[in-house]
């Protein structure tokens, strides 16, 4: 039998794969509250306007997920966002909180992926690889 954790991190992959993978907003909207509350400074409020800059987003956007860690009703996602149309892909720390079984909340902690020029430590930030051609 499955936890509330792993439940809630199954859920959180599905609802990211949905809306920044296929993109099925319709889809998407089973997984994300009515009343979704987002504290990102980078997606406009609610679940509208989340799903609103994904929709301004060029198609090869892409998101891969490398952690995934659940507490709770708290699920934090280790990924990077790539093919938005910034010079660097951007390496983000995603929480999300859940209740009655949909995304409710939302905060973010984003950096531009270094390059291996620009990695002081001389370790990557996502995967074991550093960012091809770059």
């Amino acid at each position: 039998m499955k936890t509330p954790e792993q439940k809630n991190k199954e859920l959180v992959l599905n609802a990211f794969d949905t809306l920044f993978g296929k993109r099925e907003y319709a889809a998407a909207e089973k997984f994300w509250s009515d009343d979704y509350v987002q504290h990102s400074r980078h997606i406009p409020p609610g679940r509208e306007g989340l799903f609103g800059l994904v929709r301004s987003l060029p198609e090869t956007l892409r998101y891969e997920n490398q952690y995934v860690i659940a507490e709770g009703d708290y699920v934090m996602l280790y990924g990077r966002y790539s093919g938005i149309g910034a010079p660097a892909a951007s390496v983000v720390a995603d929480v999300v909180r859940i209740e009655k079984g949909k995304l409710a909340e939302h905060w973010d902690v984003w950096e531009d992926e270094a390059t291996r020029a620009e990695s002081a430590g001389d370790a990557p930030m996502f995967r074991d690889e550093f960012p091809p051609g770059r």
